[in-house]
């Protein structure tokens, strides 16, 4: 239970810190003209080592935006926003790199929430260890 509030409130002061406060206040006018040309793209990333996000003792936190520059916290923002593009958005059709990375089972649990080009995306995933979540584009996420 503790370990889940931890990951809420990480995920929470970190999307608070992307989008803003929420607070009612920007309502839309009928007939109003979007504001970007861009659909927006902004996540935020986590990991800890666990082997899911409800048991995981939340790490480190990060903030992703791609459009319609990359900025964040990340660090490597442009390159993981270039690596997620080529995959559609996908985190899951990321691609590991040539790497060798040992078999020690020290499982590392990432997750990512926000939109992706205007859709909301929702994704967690156990790597065995750090070395192999490491490896996966070359940097969305060692951070």
């Amino acid at each position: 239970m503790r370990n889940t509030a931890r990951w809420a409130a990480a995920i929470g002061l970190t999307a608070a810190a992307v989008c803003g406060p929420l607070t009612g206040a920007a309502v839309a006018a009928p007939g109003a003209a979007p504001s970007s040309l861009y659909a927006p793209s902004a996540l935020v990333l986590t990991t800890g080592h666990g082997s899911d996000a409800a048991t995981a003792t939340p790490e480190r936190a990060v903030t992703l935006t791609c459009a319609p520059t990359a900025s964040g916290t990340h660090p490597a923002a442009s390159q993981a926003c270039a690596e997620l593009r080529g995959a559609g958005g996908d985190f899951g059709a990321l691609k590991t790199g040539d790497v060798w990375c040992t078999k020690l089972y020290d499982p590392v649990v990432v997750t990512v929430q926000g939109v992706w080009q205007g859709k909301r995306v929702s994704y967690e995933h156990t790597f065995g260890n750090t070395c192999m979540r490491d490896s996966v584009g070359s940097g969305v996420f060692a951070f």
